[in-house]
């Protein structure tokens, strides 16, 4: 629990100590949108980091070299746990816009430091807002942004290493032309849901696969994009699993 109430303290007191400066980079965007992305990102790495650090995670990151294919891209990860995004955002170098559900738009203070990096929130009742999101996310890749999304949907609770992957999410890989980049988390949930409202010490491992076209594959994958995606993430996932029962995952 002290670590919980350590993290809660340094997050709030990080976002309310913060303002000055959130105010700063919104006269820096007057004259340059992205300086205030790239200092929001140079801002955000290092807050990240402590509360990795503060919840005793030990990382492991593998093929982190996929993730500079230096050209816009479509992130596709599972999703277990709030650390799914601040794990990976420690090591994020490029600009890159988190699709997060509707209700952390409405966190104070740190809806405005997810907007700075154009964040799209996402109402998962509203079939309507959901194409708008989608459309957004097209033109932010078009743009020369990063997109990072969870097909999942939700977080997954249960024992299957995923749920059913939301085919209408990966068409904004298809529209735009942009690679796909596989992510598999494994772990991360032993950090925190598994024992809320505890933060206990635990081994992540955060693997990246290598770049993938869909208009690469055949009909047959490109219509279920999402399955095909689900596949590679789901192979990944046994290979983490493999990992951690070895005891060979190194940071």
């Amino acid at each position: 629990m002290l670590r919980f109430i350590i993290a809660s303290i340094y997050v709030g007191l990080a976002l309310i100590l913060s303002l000055p400066v959130w105010l700063v980079l919104q006269v820096v965007g007057l004259f340059s949108e992205q300086a205030k992305e790239r200092a929001t990102l140079a801002i955000a790495r290092p807050a990240l980091s402590v509360i990795v650090f503060i919840a005793g995670t030990d990382v492991t990151f593998i093929g982190l070299e996929n993730a500079n294919c230096k050209e816009p891209a479509l992130y596709v990860s599972n999703h277990r746990s709030f650390f799914d995004v601040i794990i990976p955002g420690t090591k994020q170098r490029e600009p890159l816009c988190f699709i997060a559900k509707k209700e952390f738009g409405r966190v104070p203070i740190l809806n405005l430091w997810m907007k700075n990096l154009h964040c799209l929130f996402l109402d998962r009742k509203d079939l309507k807002q959901g194409l708008k999101v989608v459309l957004s996310a097209i033109h932010y890749l078009k743009d020369g942004r990063s997109v990072y999304i969870c097909p999942e949907g939700t977080r997954n609770r249960t024992d299957e290493l995923l749920l059913p992957f939301k085919e209408g999410s990966l068409k904004i890989a298809a529209k735009s032309g942009c690679p796909i980049i596989p992510m598999a988390i494994t772990g991360s949930d032993e950090v925190f849901e598994k024992q809320f409202p505890k933060l206990r010490k635990a081994k992540v491992i955060v693997r990246y696969g290598k770049p993938f076209y869909a208009a690469d594959l055949d009909k047959e994958n490109q219509k279920f994009l999402g399955a095909y995606t689900a596949d590679i993430i789901r192979g990944m996932l046994l290979e983490n699993e493999k990992l951690i029962s070895d005891g060979t995952a190194s940071r």
